[in-house]
């Protein structure tokens, strides 16, 4: 147990979309990750409940170590940072497993759905991508949330966020509508090209 909740770093992240935040912490909170989108999926995780606890908070992604926040309400992000920081800090000092393994329990995949984004990714995506020496992979879908991972090129590329807001994603959109979110799990700040 810590005894001091100072001990433990956090890094925010500010998003592109102003509602959203992520923020890294000094050691590893989850095993892969896992969407929470309200407070009763929450409910038994001390980590996801502290969370959804604080206003205005309406959908938390961890992955590894990193907490991505999404938030509905007025505050701005330095007054709900500060509380989503404080949240993080305790429930890791309490100690004890901070998502339950039954809330990580997922339902099965779309097959079908799982073939036709890779279709798409093998025919349209990745081809161009891999003229710049990268490429992006499917890691899990979750209902119609796709969890991509970019590597070569494209991991810690400046430019990563840009294509994948306005090349991936529009591509996805217009072949699968059924993929209503698209989420990039890719560690950028590690490898050989990571983000300046």
């Amino acid at each position: 147990m810590i005894k001091d909740t100072k001990e433990i770093r956090i890094t925010a992240e500010p998003q592109m979309d102003p509602n959203v935040c992520r923020f890294i912490v000094d050691r590893p909170l989850y095993t892969g990750f896992f969407k929470c989108v309200n407070a009763e999926m929450a409910k038994g995780s001390p980590l996801l409940e502290a969370l959804f606890a604080i206003q205005g908070v309406n959908e938390v992604l961890v992955a590894n170590d990193m907490v991505t926040v999404a938030k509905n309400g007025n505050d701005d992000w330095p007054i709900v940072g500060r509380k989503v920081g404080a949240a993080i800090r305790e429930t890791i000092a309490a100690g004890g497993e901070l998502i339950t393994k039954d809330a990580s329990k997922k339902p099965a995949t779309d097959k079908a759905l799982w073939a036709k984004i890779q279709k798409v990714l093998d025919e349209e995506i990745n081809p161009g991508i891999g003229m710049h020496g990268g490429a992006v992979d499917i890691i899990d879908l979750q209902g119609s949330t796709l969890f991509l991972s970019m590597s070569g090129g494209c991991q810690g590329c400046a430019s990563a966020s840009y294509t994948l807001r306005h090349g991936i994603e529009q591509i996805l959109a217009s072949k699968v509508p059924e993929v209503t979110e698209i989420v990039d799990v890719t560690d950028h700040e590690s490898g050989d090209n990571p983000y300046y």
